[in-house]
């Protein structure tokens, strides 16, 4: 028994493993826990850094989303997969002629997808008295959607769930920003929703989100509202998750719904924004596109 417990007391050096059999056991690891690793040890951070680990972090079908992208990042990025990695994490890859972008979520290596606003079906959106299409230097996108004027406002867009990476939570969100000259936008609340298409699968539940400050006395619209759509005082009107809030990038976003992943290659998600109740016109909204990443847990 003594013999047993002595046996069962000692301890095993994973630094004496061969550097190989390291970097296998860290693949099976996460991003965040291979970085912590490095601080062990020469030859835990040596193992850390090797083409094997963060092959296994990639997208299994890596390749096939570089082949889409308008400017792959140069070969001295390629040659090493863990600073492939990191800059797919900084580093939104222009796909599909420019209409999406693909990145990494840096904790988790899941995929993260925008649908920039040439992808999305906006309502009036090819009529030049309604909307515009211009350049922004602040968007990565060539184009950006702003509303001139509307009294419909409906924007939709859809993604195939196969593309997304699976048995994950994901989070959508509406990508925009507000011209300094709008009117509208903050009286009433527009309403969000994201959910599976076709063949029933869950629930359509609405929300409703508000895209701007309510400013009742610097809007003309205000006066010719029917007081059944007239917003709460803003005091009562500020619930966690209805309020944009303002992005590392310098744009904002409000977040339509969540769904998981879980439709294998079959499935598709769609996502909406309305303001149609109200019918008062809007004017001012600049919309860059629709962000899915996985929904961070608290």
């Amino acid at each position: 028994m003594q013999r047993m417990e002595q046996g069962m007391s000692k301890t095993v050096d994973l630094s004496a493993l061969p550097e190989s059999c390291i970097s296998n056991i860290l693949s099976f690891t996460s991003p965040r826990d291979a970085c912590r690793s490095a601080a062990v040890s020469s030859v835990f951070r040596s193992a850390a850094e090797s083409n094997t680990v963060w092959d296994r972090f990639l997208p299994s079908d890596y390749q096939e989303i570089l082949s889409r992208a308008i400017s792959p990042p140069p070969a001295s990025i390629l040659s090493s997969k863990k600073a492939f990695y990191f800059h797919l994490c900084d580093h939104p890859l222009l796909i599909d002629d420019g209409k999406k972008s693909f990145r990494l979520d840096r904790c988790s290596g899941k995929k993260c997808f925008m649908l920039g606003a040439r992808e999305l079906s906006i309502i009036w959106g090819d009529t030049p008295e309604y909307w515009s299409w211009d350049s922004y230097p602040e968007s990565r996108f060539q184009e950006v959607a702003e509303l001139l004027n509307v009294c419909w406002l409906e924007i939709r867009g859809k993604v195939e769930t196969r593309v997304l990476s699976p048995r994950t939570t994901y989070a959508a969100y509406l990508v925009f920003k507000l011209a300094e000259e709008r009117q509208g936008l903050g009286l009433v609340p527009a309403e969000v929703f994201v959910s599976f298409i076709g063949d029933g699968v869950g629930e359509v539940e609405n929300h409703n989100v508000y895209l701007d400050e309510y400013w009742p006395s610097y809007d003309p619209w205000y006066p010719f509202l029917s007081p059944t759509v007239l917003p709460p005082p803003a005091s009562l009107r500020q619930p966690e998750g209805q309020s944009p809030r303002e992005r590392e990038d310098g744009w904002m976003e409000i977040e339509m719904g969540e769904f998981f992943n879980d439709q294998g290659d079959d499935g598709e998600v769609q996502m909406c924004l309305m303001e149609v109740k109200g019918g008062h016109w809007k004017s001012g909204l600049i919309v860059e596109g629709i962000e899915l990443r996985p929904k961070q847990s608290n």
